[in-house]
């Protein structure tokens, strides 16, 4: 019998010569670190880089992006790499990227649509991807334009809508439009209850905290390692774009909430902000920011810069926030960069891989948390064993005097302890204390 030889069918994936710009403030190094990211963003994408083309331009030409000689010879690069896709590492206007198909004709496509199209592929929840569908509908409403002759045609029907002589083009406009009202009100839907969520937390509340950071910087690594979660963390951008919440229960006994969100990139997409924002809302209600930095990149600063500049789009900049120095261990020990940054203020220098600093780490979060606790005083009688148990469990005992029938307590209980113990520690507060203490005395 004939065994069948095996055929790949998946598609090959496109070939894809990049473009960098070099603007008059920017030096040849910056720009091949440029190119380098752009490099990963099609990999992310499913592409297949050929080549990367580099061009100074003192000035965008508004009708091509480029110039005529610099579009001549990129034309020649196109059919040299046989390239089916040129990727530029800048934001094209609708007019430009027509216009760039035409002079080099084939599909020309920026960064804001090579980022598109790695969040289409990797969103998995229902969120997600009602959120990356709308990104993707507001960014080709603008860039729908007639590149072909045949877009007339007769629309059948009474002509309600589109009626006879309405264009492709048209219909296509109307149809995204409808989608994107459908999208926003399944969106609504999806925030209603995220909020109904929230407010649950909120009723018996837990200190939250929310990792951010530039895409890549070992975010989902070192939430793994803290919650012992299964979060998918490669060495690849925008490994991770659905938000995933965890409990932690720290070393002095307090539970916390930890997220981890979707990396932010320089120069980020507008339409994904906006579109993501429902996503971002673990971001914008934690009490805690805690912002992953790659030290180990040489575009750290740059990188950390692009995140809080995306914090202030998102209004969240005046968070309490706690910087993360990541990947440490890709670095020399005797590095002087690390030992400059240990200087800083409500700064770590951990290893998501390793775990050093993850110890310090873990105590800050108690610190933080602490902020937020609450002191309660009681006065318990002795025989309440099970009720002092509890609160040395679920607390921390601060201080403790006994008499013959009372022991009074300091003890100090985070919100939700707080919540969870008060109908059974109100008989006695401090009131009850005072009353106790009176009677004791008169007797």
């Amino acid at each position: 019998m004939s065994h069948e030889a095996r055929i790949d069918r998946s598609p090959k994936p496109l070939r894809a010569l990049l473009v960098q710009t070099i603007a008059a403030q920017e030096s040849r190094e910056q720009a091949e670190r440029y190119a380098q990211e752009i490099e990963r963003l099609t990999v992310s994408a499913g592409l297949q880089p050929v080549g990367t083309r580099f061009y100074a331009l003192p000035k965008v030409n508004s009708g091509s992006y480029l110039g005529t000689g610099n579009l001549d010879n990129l034309a020649a690069a196109v059919i040299e790499q046989e390239a089916e896709l040129v990727v530029f590492n800048h934001a094209l206007t609708p007019i430009q990227q027509r216009n760039l198909e035409k002079g080099l004709a084939c599909k020309v496509a920026d960064r804001t649509g090579i980022i598109l199209e790695i969040f289409a592929a990797r969103a998995q929840t229902r969120e997600g991807r009602l959120q990356v569908e709308l990104a993707a509908l507001l960014y080709q409403q603008s860039r729908l334009v007639r590149t072909w002759t045949h877009l007339e045609r007769q629309k059948g029907g009474v002509g309600l809508r589109g009626g006879p002589g309405e264009t492709q083009i048209e219909v296509d406009r109307r149809l995204i439009r409808g989608r994107i009202r459908q999208l926003e009100k399944k969106l609504t839907s999806v925030q209603r209850t995220r909020t109904l969520q929230r407010r649950a937390r909120q009723d018996v509340p837990f200190f939250s905290a929310a990792l951010v950071g530039y895409t890549n910087a070992g975010k989902s690594t070192l939430f793994n390692y803290l919650t012992g979660a299964q979060v998918l963390a490669e060495d690849q951008l925008f490994a991770t774009l659905d938000p995933t919440v965890r409990r932690i229960r720290l070393p002095n006994r307090d539970t916390i909430i930890l997220s981890d969100t979707v990396g932010f990139i320089r120069d980020l997409p507008h339409q994904l902000i906006a579109a993501f924002r429902a996503t971002l809302e673990e971001t914008l209600e934690a009490d805690l920011l805690v912002h992953v930095v790659d030290v180990s990149d040489p575009e750290w600063e740059e990188q950390e810069a692009a995140v809080l500049e995306t914090l202030h789009e998102l209004h969240v900049a005046d968070k309490p926030l706690l910087t993360l120095y990541n990947k440490t261990d890709l670095l020399p020990p005797d590095s002087r960069l690390l030992t400059r940054l240990q200087g800083r203020l409500r700064t770590l220098l951990i290893s998501s891989v390793t775990g050093h600093g993850v110890d310090r780490l873990l105590a800050t979060f108690g610190q933080e948390a602490s902020k937020t606790a609450r002191l309660v005083q009681l006065c318990i009688p002795v025989t309440e064993g099970a009720l002092l148990a509890r609160l040395c469990q679920e607390g921390r005992l601060i201080h403790r005097q006994d008499d013959d029938d009372h022991i009074h307590l300091t003890v100090q209980l985070s919100p939700i302890a707080h919540g969870r113990l008060l109908p059974v520690i109100q008989p006695y507060t401090a009131a009850a204390c005072d009353h106790a203490t009176t009677a004791l005395t008169m007797t």
